[in-house]
């Protein structure tokens, strides 16, 4: 299957926030009278509108610049979510379910040194440490839609290097049928896996699974970067799951062990609310979250609050000609 390296070509710059509006946020708000009023406006599924107005927070990270790594970078001009949004706007609960909380606390995580475990189903199970993550497999940079299950979504240019080709390290058994991911647990550093509270009262570690196919397919990577540089700690630093056709909360962040095994494994989300968040999670238009529809998306780069600018969901988000096939005589009602 042919794999399209970058899909820069779909988005037009229209649909990409000008960055002075960015930087102008605050001066909308004080002209709407909102940072006033803004605690009188209800969001539901902490879905907050206003968390795109929050000031950017110091990090304390500094992430390596990966150009000197050697990554392939798509070629295309097509203009970006803007990093500084991409880098602050995120869900990763285990620093706090607020949009901004990642940016601020997750500087208190410590990254290297790492390691990552491939066990399970497997002829040879491995480990692998920080800078194996960078050097052992050639990057490259996918460009590549990301839609949340809270509808909104961005264009981010992850760089990293395909699944597919560290499973196969691991000389796979032919009964093994799902991959199950889990991310890192040490509540010490990551102040929402301490706190219920604060950590959104889902179970920790946090735990994700794809099916073997899905797992295989060229289209998923582990992300070790995004704009030229290694991941910031909130985004998932130091590797995290890149599921493009799947629903955010699909990739998994900060990842400590992958294991092969026979059965579909439990997954955080599913657990906590099976009724809401399937196993599959396949961004499909025509299959409503219970709290909200899910046939259009918000596009976080579009403007400002008069400009939040909306377009029609994509089936598989925009990738149904290169993963349908997987879900062929499935009822992805049923399977969702």
């Amino acid at each position: 299957m042919k794999i399209v390296k970058s899909n820069r070509k779909l988005f037009k710059d229209h649909q990409i926030t000008d960055e002075s509006v960015y930087h102008n946020k605050r001066t909308i708000l004080k002209s709407l009278g909102l940072l006033a009023s803004a605690s009188l406006i209800s969001q539901p599924a902490n879905a907050n509108i206003l968390d795109w107005f929050t000031d950017n927070k110091e990090t304390n990270d500094k992430p390596q610049t990966l150009k000197t790594l050697k990554y392939t970078p798509t070629n295309s001009d097509l203009k970006l979510t803007p990093e500084s949004k991409v880098t602050s706007y995120n869900n990763f609960y285990e620093f706090g379910t607020g949009k901004s909380d990642p940016a601020e606390y997750a500087h208190a995580l410590t990254i290297d040194p790492w390691k990552i475990k491939v066990n399970g189903l497997v002829n040879t199970p491995f480990e692998l440490g920080y800078e194996d993550l960078f050097n052992q497999f050639p990057l490259e940079e996918r460009i590549y839609r990301l839609r949340c299950v809270e509808a909104w979504s961005m264009v981010v240019p992850w760089i990293g290097f395909p699944l597919s080709a560290l499973l196969k390290n691991a000389d796979i058994q032919s009964s093994a049928k799902y991959v199950a991911f889990e991310t890192l647990h040490r509540p010490d550093e990551m102040r929402g896996q301490s706190s219920r509270f604060i950590g959104g009262n889902i179970p920790y570690p946090y735990t994700e699974g794809l099916r073997l196919n899905e797992a295989m397919h060229p289209l998923t990577i582990l992300a070790v970067g995004l704009y030229g540089k290694s991941l910031p700690k909130q985004n998932g630093a130091p590797v995290r799951l890149i599921v493009p056709w799947k629903y955010g909360f699909k990739s998994i962040k900060s990842i400590v062990n992958i294991r092969l095994t026979a059965q579909e494994p439990a997954t955080t989300w599913n657990l906590s609310a099976p009724q809401e968040y399937g196993f599959y999670a396949n961004v499909n238009p025509n299959v409503d979250h219970p709290r909200w529809s899910q046939a259009s998306e918000r596009i976080i780069t579009s403007g400002g609050l008069l400009d939040q600018k909306r377009i029609k969901t994509q089936m598989f988000n925009g990738y149904a000609d290169e993963v349908a096939g997987l879900y062929q005589g499935m009822d992805l009602r049923k399977y969702y």
